[in-house]
């Protein structure tokens, strides 16, 4: 059966990037429709993008544009470029393979967008 393995996750700041990869067995994404879910906790799973074997893409309104999705088939991997990453992005990153045998799906890798802090600053009033 065709495994896929997701890796690339981590923890990052408000603003940074990660790049995920999909990687799939042997001869695993050859023609296959190849899709990037995410969940959130305590939220259903959500579809964020696809890639169709002949290059076409399709993103959910709240990625496009910050989210590019690209395949490298000598390697058997899709990659989920992630830029401008923001707190409301951390989740359970899955992908999903869809052929002719039916469907596959990763086990996930988790991001996690931290909240940026500045430094602060004082204020001092007086009487």
């Amino acid at each position: 059966q065709v495994q896929l393995v997701e890796s690339g996750g981590g923890l990052v700041q408000s603003g940074e990037s990660l790049k995920l990869s999909c990687v799939g067995s042997e001869d695993s994404f050859n023609g296959d429709i190849i899709s990037w879910h995410r969940q959130a906790p305590e939220k259903a799973r959500e579809w964020i993008a696809t890639l169709w074997p002949g290059g076409a893409t399709m993103y959910t309104p709240s990625v496009k544009g910050r989210f590019t999705l690209s395949r490298d088939d000598a390697k058997n991997t899709v990659y989920l470029q992630l830029n401008s990453l923001a707190p409301e992005d951390t989740a359970v990153y899955s992908c999903q393979r869809t052929g002719d045998d039916g469907t596959t799906w990763g086990q996930g890798t988790q991001v996690t967008v931290a909240t940026t802090w500045g430094q602060g600053t004082q204020v001092t009033t007086s009487l």
